[in-house]
């Protein structure tokens, strides 16, 4: 196409969502179920509190498109953050994948979950072949600078967190398996417990209050008990009123008084 003056930005000339491949057939489907539930649970708890829900993305297994330069290149991160943009491709349609130059905000988090035949490439053990594209470690790192990179292994019960610490990562000393991430107001650590019925150990978002975020399921859960107390309670009040009111009217029929019903 005949080139402009001023230049038209990659957002104007490169292919957006719609017209980038969505899927690889070469990969199918999740490697194993727990591919698919941890992201669910990270989705669950993932409310930072300085950011309104419907500036919130979060995906997992998602084509995400990086280079204005190679615009067919993509990553497809096991779970991924971004805040600032909208929950909606342009404030009206579901996400067919994430592209970067159209949205022009870079995630803010990834989560890789280990796998063996991705665990060299997770980790940033693997050289790049000059004639592919670069590797994940290399794109989240210096492409798209992704300010927290964590992996999470469940086999090894092991729980990794790098921060970009100028041009590179820097892996942080996790003491007690918990990161805090001030810009969040949220942190991200391993929990022991029941999700989707699976007990075990996972990756959850937790509070300034060191308390677990809690899932939808959880938070109804929360209120249905409250009720549930909150109503014996009113029926112990209730309960405590009527043994009053019959201990006062026996005291007045012992003095011969008939008290007044009505």
């Amino acid at each position: 196409m005949y080139q402009t003056d001023p230049p038209l930005s990659a957002k104007e000339t490169l292919p957006t969502m719609y017209d980038l491949p969505s899927e690889d057939p070469e990969e199918k489907g999740l490697p194993d179920q727990f591919h698919l539930l941890q992201p669910q649970l990270l989705a669950d708890t993932f409310r930072p509190r300085n950011y309104p829900s419907d500036q919130i993305f979060t995906a997992s297994d998602m084509n995400l498109y990086y280079d204005t330069r190679h615009p067919l290149w993509y990553k497809r991160p096991d779970w991924f953050a971004v805040v600032g943009v909208s929950s909606l491709y342009q404030e009206r349609d579901l996400r067919l994948s994430y592209v970067v130059w159209q949205e022009a905000v870079n995630p803010y988090v990834v989560v890789e979950l280990l796998s063996p035949g991705t665990e060299k490439e997770d980790l940033g053990q693997t050289l790049r072949d000059v004639e592919k594209p670069p590797t994940k470690w290399e794109v989240y790192e210096q492409v798209l600078r992704v300010p927290y990179y964590a992996i999470f292994d469940r086999y090894q019960s092991e729980f990794k967190m790098f921060e970009l610490t100028g041009a590179s990562y820097i892996e942080v000393n996790l003491s007690d398996l918990r990161f805090w991430i001030p810009d969040l107001e949220l942190g991200l650590g391993v929990w022991q417990g029941s999700y989707k019925n699976v007990n075990m150990l996972w990756l959850r978002w937790y509070d300034k209050n060191g308390d677990w975020v809690l899932t939808p399921v959880e938070e109804e859960c929360q209120k249905t008990e409250q009720e549930r107390q909150k109503a014996e309670q009113e029926r112990q009040k209730a309960e405590q009123e009527r043994q009053k009111k019959e201990k006062l009217i026996a005291q007045l029929r012992a003095l011969g008084i008939e008290p007044d019903l009505d």
